[in-house]
């Protein structure tokens, strides 16, 4: 009786498995487990495009947008820049040192000054007329501005241009920035003062000019006109 008492009660207690008792659960099988639903990968946007965190990424290219105008576009377009651009073609000719200067002064938006980048280029200038006859030294010194525009405002390059012309494609991204960085080396050199204007002609549509209080509008306040009393009739 005792016994029977003993299993009635061991098998009516709710605290034990519905398995039989005394038998052994091996420890290698576990019951399965719902597989854990998966986590959806993080989105951003920037610029419209979308970036996934967590997954590889397989966005379309953005295009690249053309160049403003042509290098050997100097005397600019008629539009409301035209005033700006004979402006450009002017201080290409005579004194580049200065156009480069603004450049340099409107692409870095205030980081640096005027003189950091004409003075050097001055020199560099001066010297390489001096010893060579010619402006070989300055143009090393200035094109990884026109590397810097074209990075910023994601501009299509000369080598991407002309195999988009013969209908072929540079697949690899890396050689192609490497071409492109060449080619804007070599555009210094043989066309300097127009890759020059070309570049002042992109920045001055773009950006505005750092020392105009960064294109805010600024409002003069006016004093008062001077008042007299007089005495009423």
């Amino acid at each position: 009786m005792g016994a029977a008492a003993n299993n009635h009660e061991e098998e009516s207690s709710p605290f034990l498995p519905s398995a039989a008792v005394g038998a052994a659960v091996p420890a290698d099988e576990k019951p399965p487990q719902a597989p854990a639903p998966a986590q959806e990968a993080t989105r951003f946007y920037a610029d419209g495009v979308p970036v996934v965190m967590g997954e590889p990424v397989a966005a379309h290219a953005i295009p690249r947008e053309s160049w403003n105008s042509g290098i050997l576009s100097c005397l600019g377009r008629n539009d409301e820049f035209c005033s700006s651009d004979l402006e450009v073609c002017l201080l290409g000719s005579v004194a580049p040192c200065v156009l480069y200067g603004s450049n340099v002064e409107r692409l870095a938006a205030g980081q640096t000054t005027f003189a950091n980048s004409c003075l050097p280029y001055t020199g560099l200038f001066m010297l390489g007329n001096s010893l060579f006859g010619w402006n070989c030294l300055a143009p090393w010194f200035s094109h990884p501005t026109r590397t810097a525009i074209r990075r910023r405002y994601n501009l299509e390059g000369s080598v991407e241009a002309f195999t988009r012309q013969c209908g072929c494609q540079v697949e690899d991204e890396e050689r192609l920035e490497r071409l492109e960085v060449a080619c804007d080396l070599a555009t210094h050199y043989l066309c300097h003062p127009c890759a020059l204007c070309q570049e002042g002609r992109e920045l001055r549509r773009r950006v505005p000019h750092p020392g105009f209080n960064n294109g805010r509008s600024v409002f003069v306040m006016m004093p008062p006109v001077e008042q007299t009393m007089g005495r009423g009739m």
